[in-house]
Parts: structure tokens; sequence; C-alpha cells
């Protein structure tokens, strides 16, 4: 099988990217918009950026992938409160053209979107709830759901919910991160505590996002970690497994830390169809600070 992956240089796409070359009946098409920041020893590297249409059908037409795997996005919700054009451009439109060339050259799409095409009402949730977004960013991965739906192609969604995990040039920093550095460096910092989530160890989605591709899966799955935590308490045992002051971590509510871009109080994921349908299987918040342990040594 012929995977392509989009965003390959991003958290999710180095993990898929990683994943992919420990299967020999894989033959993994590597793409993003600069040099590739991890080695590909199994597969191929092209330069792509899916926001330009004759750029997707020239990659898709030459390495002829069965399946893409779509990881690339603009994930900064706030960037993308106030950038609104740059966010339609490369969570919409990029989402056009690839279901124009999968259309086009008969390629199936696994596309990764997020809990915050939710309202935030309530949860965990199941992949059937209906959407409501609060934000702009939340606003662009559904017109994106939508389009892919709305299409002939062979299509599987996989929603995820507050990725975790480090970059092979640890460019991208995350909650947990952020905690670890910070308590480190003796701030006081202050996190929210009214909201709550179940967050995603990084080599879980990836697992998840091979599964569907390899199980040829179609539909609409949630995939993410199974633990359901505040930020707060996300803080909390970051600072315990670090062995960290976590009396510097100050409880705050969503009222008094204000952000650009409005946040769903409550989301997370039931499960259950993906481990139903693909045997998949996260590990523990506690298991995931491990993993991200060893390699940050």
């Amino acid at each position: 099988m012929r995977i392509l992956v989009t965003g390959s240089n991003g958290l999710l796409g180095q993990k898929v990217t990683t994943l992919l070359q420990q299967d020999a009946t894989v033959q993994l098409i590597a793409t993003a918009r600069s040099a590739s920041f991890i080695p590909i020893e199994k597969g191929e590297f092209h330069l792509l950026d899916i926001t330009n249409k004759d750029d997707v059908d020239k990659i898709v037409a030459a390495t002829k992938p069965d399946v893409i795997i779509n990881t690339a996005a603009m994930t900064n919700v706030d960037q993308c409160e106030s950038e609104k054009e740059a966010c339609w451009k490369n969570n919409v439109t990029s989402v056009k053209n690839l279901v124009a060339a999968c259309a086009k050259f008969n390629v199936r799409l696994v596309h990764v979107s997020t809990d915050f095409i939710f309202d935030g009402s309530h949860g965990p949730l199941a992949e059937d709830e209906p959407a409501g977004p609060v934000n702009y960013y939340g606003e662009s991965k559904l017109a994106a759901e939508q389009i892919i739906l709305e299409s002939k192609v062979s299509n599987c969604i996989l929603r995820t919910v507050l990725v975790y995990g480090i970059t092979n040039d640890m460019s991208r920093s995350n909650i947990v991160l952020w905690v670890k550095k910070s308590l480190e460096e003796g701030k006081t910092i202050n996190v929210v505590n009214d909201q709550f989530r179940t967050p995603t160890l990084a080599e879980d989605l990836a697992m998840g996002c091979y599964l569907a591709a390899i199980k040829n899966a179609s539909g609409i799955y949630h995939i993410s970690g199974k633990d359901f935590l505040s930020p707060y308490e996300i803080a909390l045992a970051t600072a315990r497994y670090f062995k960290l002051d976590k009396s510097r971590i100050k409880p705050t509510d969503s009222n008094t830390f204000k952000q650009p871009a409005a946040r769903p109080l409550i989301t997370g994921f039931i499960i259950d169809k993906a481990r139903k349908d693909l045997g998949y299987e996260p590990r523990s918040f506690a298991e995931g600070l491990s993993i991200l342990e060893s390699q940050l040594r």
C-alpha cells in the first residue's frame, strides 16, 4: 500500500511518518512545505503545499498513492481567530484540493479533525453528537469535514483532542512541555480548571491514522486518550511525574483566563467505536508522560 502523508514535519506528521516506515507492506510518500525534519530511510519525500491545487495534482499524479493521510492544518486557535483568511486557506481550501485530487486519481482520504467542532456544553462525546463550534478554528475544521462528507471520495475522518508529544526538532510546544519548562524555570502558572479534555499522545493518534489507513476504515471516528482531565489536572500530573513544585500551579477559570478565541468548556471523546472497529487502544496519560520522559533523555 502506498500512503502519502501531508504535513509530515508537524508533530503528528512526524509520528505517522516514523510509524509507517516500520511497516514493510507500506510504501511511504512523505510531504511537507519544507525539507524533511526527520530521516526518510524507507520511502520518499516531496515538497508540497496543499493550498496550491496544481501542486497537489502534480504530486498525487506522480506518486500514485492508494491513501492520503492529511495531518496538515493551521492549529493555533488564537492565530486562526486573528488570521481568518490564512486559517481558511490552510484548513479548508487545502482540503478542497485534496478531495479534488482524490476524486481525480481514485485515492482514499484519511483526514484529521478536532474536538473544537463542538460547543463544549458537555462531554465526553460520541461521533454522532451535533457540531457547534465556538471559534473560527472549529468553524474551519467543520467546513473541511463537510466538504469531505459531501464528496464521493472514499474517506475516513479522525477527530482528536489536545494532542501532546515531542517533535524531532523540539520546535512545537504543548501543555505538558509548557508546564514542565515553566516550573523548571521557577515560574508560577495559571491553568484553567473548568475545561475538560481527553488528552491524546501523538504516538497514539499516529496509530489511529495508521489503523484507519490499513483497515480501509470509513466514516467518522473519535481518536483520543482515555483519561478525562482538566488542564489543571494535566498540569498537576505533569508536575508530580517530573517531581516539580506543584504549588506554583494556580487554578483559574475560563472567565478570568482571557484568550482571543473562545474554547469549548467540555469535550473529550468516547472512543468505543475506534476500539471496536480499528483495535485502537491508547495509553493512559501517566504512560504518555513516561514516553515523553524517555524521548527527552
